[in-house]
């Protein structure tokens, strides 16, 4: 007589891992340690069921079929086996939690994944099941539609260190080459005031580095963006980053030439009540950035009102408004240099010299500071703002 045998299916898929509409099934003839990893407590119950000889259907996160002749169960070796695996490592669906936990929006992760805002929500929601623990609040109106648990909060440093030390790991396998892509975060106006006119210099020296820039008026976040090193200007401390200064700066007013010829009288700081002065509101949120009242205290005049005038939050703008004879502009000699030396402007009164406290860094994270694209970029930064001086 044939023996009777029994049948476990465990059903489901893993929407990143595996394509949806055609999942993968594994199919082995006995339990083993090659067999997908197995939850102690969710699959307690049929492992019951299995030596009683009935067949369960469960959704788990992978398909596999196992046939074993009823008989032939040593139901305490294959609890203590099944018992003994690990829980599957859900990576995709970490990282899917990670990023609507720090977006609070699953449209949001699914942009910085390049997935379905559906995709990312299948993902949590298969972690939750399989965690048999939710993960978020979820609202239905407001801003914050979806709050991580305390549970999840507590978790998140954790998770995100996790992938942070996988990243470092995949630079580690990469850090014997300098070729590659490398991920350069500065401001707008650094990159098109000073960064931009020299960089075919870095990459004559360095033909096998591709340079990404990222530029945007706001920090970045290293480890979401893949940032490798940036510029950024303040005062030498960001949290979770190392800082090289690179460069100090000197604020002065400038303005066209044609401007000056037109106003022949601008001949001293007391002059500048009568023009139209334009204001950088780029750095408006930092603590000690110079503005046209500390330039002017710092002139000793007195009588010039700076209410007034043009206001842009962009330097590079802030310059070429005064190139096009908009006004006198206080400029950051950083930015202003190569417009200086071209002569679409003129510095006024160079015997009045106010240095900003604030000053550009190269950063990275510290972790990070042996990898060779990084080291040869940060050099040759140094040694471009060094020629600069």
């Amino acid at each position: 007589m044939e023996k009777a045998r029994t049948s476990i299916r465990l059903i489901a898929i893993d929407a990143m891992s595996v394509p949806q509409s055609r999942p993968s099934l594994i199919r082995s003839e006995s339990p083993s340690t090659s067999s997908p990893p197995w939850h102690k407590n969710y699959f307690a119950p049929f492992i019951e069921s299995l030596c009683q000889g009935r067949m369960l259907t469960t959704r788990v996160g992978f398909f596999a079929n196992f046939h074993l002749p009823t008989n032939e169960i040593k139901c305490a070796a294959l609890k203590e086996k099944l018992y003994r695996m690990k829980s599957p490592v859900h990576l995709n669906a970490l990282r899917a939690f990670e990023a609507s936990a720090r977006h609070q929006s699953f449209s949001a992760a699914a942009a910085e994944l390049n997935v379905t805002p559906a995709a990312v929500g299948q993902l949590v929601r298969t972690l939750e099941e399989w965690l048999g623990t939710p993960l978020f609040v979820r609202g239905t109106s407001g801003r914050a539609r979806l709050v991580p648990t305390e549970t999840a909060d507590r978790a998140l440093p954790d998770i995100r260190a996790g992938f942070d030390r996988l990243a470092m790991g995949l630079e580690r396998l990469k850090e014997a080459s300098t070729s590659g892509v490398l991920t350069v975060a500065v401001s707008p106006a650094f990159a098109a005031k000073w960064l931009l006119p020299r960089i075919e210099r870095f990459q004559t020296a360095w033909p096998d580095t591709d340079v990404r820039l990222d530029t945007n008026l706001k920090p970045v976040d290293f480890v979401a963006q893949r940032i490798d090193v940036g510029v950024r200007y303040g005062t030498g401390s960001w949290p979770g980053l190392a800082a090289e200064k690179l460069m100090s700066e000197e604020v002065y007013p400038v303005c066209s030439p044609q401007l000056l010829r037109e106003h022949w009288r601008l001949q001293k700081p007391n002059d500048l009540a009568q023009e139209t002065l334009i204001h950088d509101l780029s750095m408006d949120s930092h603590t000690g950035f110079p503005t046209w009242d500390t330039w002017l205290q710092k002139a000793g005049v007195t009588d010039v009102a700076t209410k007034r005038g043009m206001k842009i939050n962009n330097s590079a703008a802030v310059l070429q408004a005064a190139i096009d004879g908009h006004g006198i502009a206080l400029a950051r000699n950083v930015m202003a240099r190569d417009d200086l030396a071209a002569g679409r402007l003129v510095r006024l009164f160079p015997e009045i010299s106010l240095v900003s406290p604030l000053a550009y860094y190269v950063v990275y994270r510290a972790e990070c500071c042996g990898l060779p694209k990084l080291v040869a970029f940060r050099d040759w930064l140094l040694k471009e703002a060094a020629i600069s001086r």
